[in-house]
C-alpha cells in the first residue's frame, strides 16, 4: 500500500494492528467519549435514579458506532482539507493507513449497525435520532455548511446534542421539556467550545478555505461572540432549575461552574478587545471541564433526597 511519509509517497506494508488503530481513529474517539460523557447522566436523569444496567450499556454500544460512523463519513469527505491542515495530517486517509474504500465502508458498516442494534435493544425513538444525528453530522455540516458558511458550527453542532435526546428517549420512549434544556446546554455550548480552538488553527482553516468564524472575522467580533453564546448557555442550564425540579448540587453547580466559564469567556473578550496576546485554549479546554462538571451534576443530583 502506498504511504505518505515526509511528504512522500513509499509502498510499504500495513500490519494488522495498524489497521485497528486506523480503523478506531477514523471515529474521532475524542469527540465520542464527549458524547457519551453527556448521555448517562441524561438517563439517570430521565429514570430518576439508576436506569437499568443493560439499557445503558446497550445505548452507550449504540451511540458509539453511531458517533462513530459520523466521524469516519466526514473523515471521507473531508480527506481533501485533512491533507492540507497540519491538525488533520495524520489521520488515517491522510496518512494512507486506510484506503479512501475502506473508509467509506467502514462508515456505512458501523452507521447501520448502530441504527440497527439501537432499535432492537432500545426503541425505534431512540433509533431514529441517532439517524438523524448521523444526518445532520454528514450531510448538514460535512457536505453543506462546513464549506460554505461561518456559522457551520453553529447548526451543524445540532449533531453532537443528540446524545442526550437518544438518552432520554432510550429510557422513557419520549421526549420532555428537561431533555430539550439539556439539547439546548449543549447546542449553546458548542460555538464557545470550538471557536476558541478555530482562533488557535486559523492558519489552518485558512489554507484549506473553510470558512471558521475565526478565519472571516477578527478575533474582537469571535471573542464576543462567545461571550454571547456564553451567557446564553448559563441562562440555559439554570432554566434547567425549575422545569426539571433540580436539587442543591446541580444549582450550586451550574452557578458556579457557568460564573467561571462566563469569567474566562469575558477574559478572551477583553484582551481581544485591548489588542493584547491571548490564550484561546484556555477557554477550549475550560469549556469541557464546565461541560463535564454540569453533567456530572445532573448524575449525581437525583440519586440525593436534596
Amino acid at each position: 500500500m502506498d504511504v505518505a511519509v515526509d511528504g512522500r509517497i513509499e509502498h510499504r506494508r500495513i500490519s494488522p494492528m495498524e489497521k485497528v488503530k486506523a480503523y478506531f481513529a477514523l471515529t474521532k474517539p475524542r469527540v465520542i467519549e464527549l458524547l457519551l460523557v453527556t448521555t448517562v447522566p441524561v438517563m439517570i436523569l430521565a429514570q430518576n435514579g439508576i436506569p437499568n444496567i443493560w439499557l445503558v450499556f446497550a445505548t452507550l454500544i449504540g451511540g458509539a458506532l453511531s458517533a462513530g460512523s459520523a466521524g469516519a463519513f466526514n473523515c471521507y469527505f473531508d480527506r481533501d482539507i485533512d491533507r492540507v491542515m497540519n491538525r488533520t495530517s495524520k489521520r488515517p486517509l491522510v496518512t494512507g493507513v486506510l484506503s479512501d474504500r475502506e473508509a467509506l465502508v467502514f462508515a456505512w458498516t458501523i452507521g447501520v449497525i448502530s441504527i440497527v442494534w439501537l432499535a432492537v435493544f432500545t426503541n425505534l425513538l431512540a433509533a431514529s435520532l441517532s439517524l438523524l444525528a448521523i444526518l445532520i453530522y454528514v450531510l448538514l455540516y460535512t457536505l453543506v455548511l462546513k464549506r460554505r458558511t461561518p456559522q457551520n458550527i453553529v447548526w451543524g453542532g445540532t449533531a453532537g446534542c443528540m446524545p442526550v435526546l437518544i438518552g432520554w428517549a432510550a429510557v422513557t420512549n419520549s421526549l420532555s421539556w428537561q431533555a430539550l434544556i439539556l439539547f439546548g446546554i449543549i447546542f449553546l455550548w458548542t460555538p464557545p467550545h470550538y471557536w476558541p480552538l478555530s482562533m488557535k488553527y486559523r492558519t489552518d482553516y485558512k489554507t484549506a478555505g473553510v470558512p471558521m468564524l475565526a478565519v472571516v472575522r477578527g478575533r474582537v467580533v469571535v471573542g464576543l461572540q462567545i461571550v454571547l453564546y456564553a451567557w446564553a448557555m448559563v441562562a440555559c442550564s439554570l432554566l434547567l432549575i425549575p422545569v426539571g425540579h433540580m436539587g442543591l448540587v446541580y444549582s450550586i453547580t451550574a452557578v458556579a461552574a457557568g460564573a467561571w466559564f462566563l469569567f474566562e469567556s469575558h477574559r478572551l473578550y477583553s484582551r481581544s478587545i485591548r489588542d493584547l496576546s491571548i490564550k484561546p485554549m484556555r477557554v477550549f479546554h475550560g469549556s469541557i471541564t464546565y461541560l463535564t462538571l454540569i453533567f456530572l451534576a445532573v448524575a449525581i443530583d437525583p440519586l440525593l433526597p436534596f
